[in-house]
């Protein structure tokens, strides 16, 4: 478990789902909130804190290609991962009622995933933001009656919002994964690690991506998820993402070294602790 105390940086504003996911992972940290994910990582790789908090995959919009991309270009390792139940709330101003609100504001994935509320209140227009937490700090700020935001229980809380409809997410099987990661180097103990996540490149010829894959199969690897990014600067060719259970440490170092031998790069993003749904 990471200390308590510790500095943790995030994107986004305070009382956003990372800052949720923050707290989850380390109640009594100092969160420090950012509003670009490169800075996130900046402020890792030069230890002005501890670590940070970066969603990477939600189960009903998909992967958060940034964060991968910068998690194989810095000098950074996966610490751990936990699942968060997404839970999306129509957000007001105190006192205001649902038969009022005439725009909502929220990020562009919130609002998509709202679609079955919003169809159910045509009359609410829907204005994307920069952040679901944002937009109930610019909602209490502007202090505009007929407008709310879609957010977290939490943002409500934080900036002082009242809850006008709780749960109107469309799938209730919704959840983000975040990743707990240090600058590359310090110092991690897991007691049974059963994940890892690795990013490689092989040649752009054919059957290399098979080839690659085999080292995988041939190790009783079980391979979870695996995801391409542009290499940026060098068009048409890729990186691969993947994350592979641990059945057996020996097996998977085994995998690793059969995986070097047919590939241009491999680099070892993390290996940690799995999450299950609910943790």
């Amino acid at each position: 478990m990471p200390e308590d105390g510790m500095r943790i940086a995030i994107q986004g504003e305070f009382g956003s789902f990372s800052h949720e996911a923050a707290l989850l992972l380390a109640p009594e940290a100092t969160v420090v909130p950012c509003a670009l994910s490169p800075e996130v990582f900046t402020l890792v790789e030069e230890q002005k804190v501890s670590a940070a908090v970066i969603p990477i995959e939600n189960s009903i919009a998909g992967s958060v290609t940034e964060h991968f991309d910068l998690l194989f270009q810095r000098d950074v390792q996966i610490e751990r991962e936990s699942l968060l139940r997404i839970r999306h709330n129509l957000i007001g101003l105190p006192g205001a009622e649902l038969a009022e609100i005439h725009r909502v504001f929220s990020h562009p994935v919130a609002l998509a995933q709202c679609r079955r509320f919003l169809l159910a209140n045509p009359r609410i227009e829907t204005v994307p933001f920069y952040d679901t937490a944002g937009s109930v700090k610019r909602l209490v700020e502007s202090g505009e009656r007929a407008s709310a935001a879609i957010a977290s229980e939490q943002a409500a809380r934080f900036y002082g919002g009242e809850i006008l409809a709780a749960g109107i997410e469309d799938n209730p099987a919704n959840f983000t994964r975040f990743f707990l990661v240090r600058r590359r180097g310090h110092t991690v103990v897991h007691a049974a690690p059963d994940k890892i996540s690795v990013a490689f490149i092989v040649e752009n010829r054919a059957g290399a991506l098979a080839s690659a894959l085999q080292a995988f199969a041939q190790h009783n690897t079980n391979l979870t998820k695996i995801e391409s990014r542009p290499v940026q600067g060098q068009p048409w060719q890729y990186v691969f993402y993947a994350d592979c259970q641990l059945q057996d440490p020996d097996l998977i170092r085994a995998a690793l070294e059969q995986l070097r031998r047919e590939c241009l790069l491999v680099r070892e993003l993390g290996c940690y602790l799995s999450a299950t749904a609910g943790v």
